[in-house]
């Protein structure tokens, strides 16, 4: 899906290598997803509709139906790590995804564009349902393909929950990004060493 971060105005990233673990960073540093303009934003960012789509009958209803999708991705993401979530918690997430999943995502449709080349366009406004369950079903995905469940990290910097897949080779990526973690990490390092030489 394509990523298109270049025109919204909120801090959202879509850096982590699925669209349901990029849903995951936007409860960090802190909530992004408080209203419908941001999560319109995110959903167009993380490439759930064509770019241009428009979302004007998106309600003040989603963004709380997307922070509950969340919650399940993160509380079956984190399954089997050291906040390992209770088995009820687990099964409750899990047939919530699976129920969300189940709606049919949006249509997509090929278009023909004055020049004659094909654009991706929906076949008609995309609820939320529909948008929930694209998200839903690449959480699914991820969770059922053992490959691409063993290579998702959590970001080893400093207060960072930050949940990516490791698509690095010899899977040895240890930030959620080298510009933000890994720099602080690298300057961190510098300081350490340069505090030893002094003393």
């Amino acid at each position: 899906m394509a990523r298109d971060t270049a025109t919204t105005p909120y801090e959202l990233r879509f850096d982590a290598g699925r669209c349901c673990l990029d849903l995951l960073a936007t409860a960090h540093p802190g909530e992004h997803l408080d209203a419908v303009a941001p999560l319109c934003a995110w959903i167009t960012g993380a490439g759930l509709v064509p770019p241009g789509t428009p979302l004007g009958h998106a309600d003040p209803g989603w963004p709380p139906r997307f922070r509950e999708l969340r919650s399940h991705i993160g509380t079956l993401i984190r399954e089997g790590g050291g906040s390992d979530p209770r088995p009820r918690d687990r099964d409750r997430a899990l047939a919530r995804l699976n129920e969300l999943a189940g709606a049919a995502p949006p249509a997509p449709r090929a278009v023909r564009e004055e020049n004659g080349s094909l654009v991706r366009e929906l076949a008609g406004a995309p609820g939320c349902a529909a948008l929930l369950a694209v998200v839903a079903r690449d959480a699914v995905e991820l969770l059922t393909d053992p490959v691409a469940r063993a290579a998702v990290r959590e970001c080893a910097g400093d207060d960072c929950p930050i949940v990516y897949l490791d698509t690095s080779r010899g899977r040895r990526r240890r930030w959620c990004s080298s510009e933000t973690c890994g720099n602080r990490e690298r300057v961190a390092r510098h300081r350490r060493r340069a505090a030893l030489a002094r003393s």
